[in-house]
């Protein structure tokens, strides 16, 4: 089920905006309202993440934030159909993000939902749940839609000297490949724009991956037949063979869960920060020394690691046999990681529509989230 909004319109996302019901209110009549607050919300297969945010300069700042693991998508692949269980955990997350969107007024959001709904038989019955149980209604996108909007949000931290750039997504259910190429911000203003020269989308992620082959107990062995399995979906992509032919002049930019683990632990990170994380860059020979420190450690190690822990102890292999799966096709000698994505594509897109970057801006931020805001991984 794909349902898009009509462009610039606030969508049907179940938040009232902050003006409504409000007689004598003059706000609205303001041309540029800077305190208009925006908010992105992203309900995947394994995480139910939302941002608040208010434009800022040519981009924005992160006013509130919301982040917790939900595994909607656990079991998933084996019985086609959302449980119970995942299903009351999603909601109370979002009964969370509900109360948060009110308390801030927010007056334009986007609430979509990606690969769990997409696929479970019974996606329909659960938005339907959702909208009942807190108000909020999911737009459940396609995965191109899912691979654009998280371009958008990561390519302000694409090398402007590189030709071009391979980004991926891993999620919990699928993982998305985008071939772009960074522009400037246009005739809008804003941060920088991307012109995609090819995607594709792969079926899998990290819960569906962990499920089959068993994310807690992972051998060397069992490794590489993930990342055999991964490599050969990537082989059909069909701009496989012009991004090889350009290879030394591309950098990777890596956007999940995955990626973030492996720049703290390469970091030596004490407890996660995003701060360090956001925009750190890895050298091929970097990601492969950490690989083989995550598969030297056993699944307890992995617990007690702080830049992993309980939540992603099983999911963080099948995590990096994704990107070598990848990396098997696309061997970039740099990665560069990035604690933003498809949330911060959606703020753009929206502001982008309202206009709020077209008056003149004297400078421009690089960063869309102010240092200290915190990760949300």
């Amino acid at each position: 089920m794909t349902h898009e909004p009509p462009r610039g319109s606030p969508g049907d996302s179940g938040v009232r905006p902050a003006a409504e019901g409000h007689a004598g209110e003059t706000r609205s009549h303001q041309p540029h309202r800077p305190r208009r607050l925006y908010a992105a919300l992203d309900l995947g297969t394994n995480n139910c993440r939302l941002l608040v945010a208010k434009p800022e300069g040519a981009s924005f700042r992160v006013v509130d934030a919301f982040s917790r693991i939900v595994r909607l998508g656990e079991g998933l692949a084996q019985t086609g159909r959302l449980s119970e269980a995942a299903m009351d955990r999603a909601v109370e997350a979002l009964k969370v993000c509900r109360m948060k969107l009110r308390d801030r007024q927010v007056a334009r959001a986007r609430l979509i939902a990606t690969e769990a709904c997409r696929q479970a038989a019974n996606g329909a019955d659960f938005i339907a749940r959702v909208k009942a149980e807190t108000g909020l209604a999911l737009e459940v996108v396609d995965r191109g839609t899912e691979a654009q909007l998280a371009a958008q949000g990561c390519v302000p931290l694409a090398d402007p000297r590189s030709r071009g750039v391979i980004l991926f997504d891993i999620g919990g259910g699928s993982s998305e490949i985008v071939w772009l190429l960074p522009r400037g911000p246009g005739r809008q203003g804003g941060p920088p724009t991307a012109e995609i020269l090819g995607w594709t989308s792969l079926p899998v992620g990290v819960v569906t991956l962990a499920e089959r082959h068993d994310g807690k107990h992972v051998t060397r062995e069992s490794f590489e037949r993930m990342v055999d399995e991964v490599a050969a979906m990537v082989e059909p992509f069909a701009h496989r063979k012009a991004i090889q032919a350009q290879i030394e002049h591309l950098h990777m930019l890596g956007t999940s869960g995955t990626v973030t683990t492996l720049a703290g632990v390469h970091l030596g990170l004490p407890k996660y920060d995003r701060r360090r994380v956001d925009g750190a860059w890895l050298g091929a020979g970097e990601v492969d020394v950490i690989l083989d420190q995550l598969l030297d450690m056993s699944y307890d190690d992995r617990i007690a690691h702080p830049c992993i822990g309980a939540e992603r102890a099983d999911l963080v292999l099948a995590g990096c046999a994704i990107l070598e799966g990848m990396r098997r096709h696309f061997p970039c000698q740099r990665l560069r990681v990035a604690d933003r994505g498809l949330r911060e594509g959606i703020l753009v897109s929206l502001m982008r529509q309202d206009g709020v970057w077209r008056r003149p801006s004297h400078h421009r931020e690089q960063d869309t989230r102010p240092a200290g805001s915190g990760g949300t991984r």
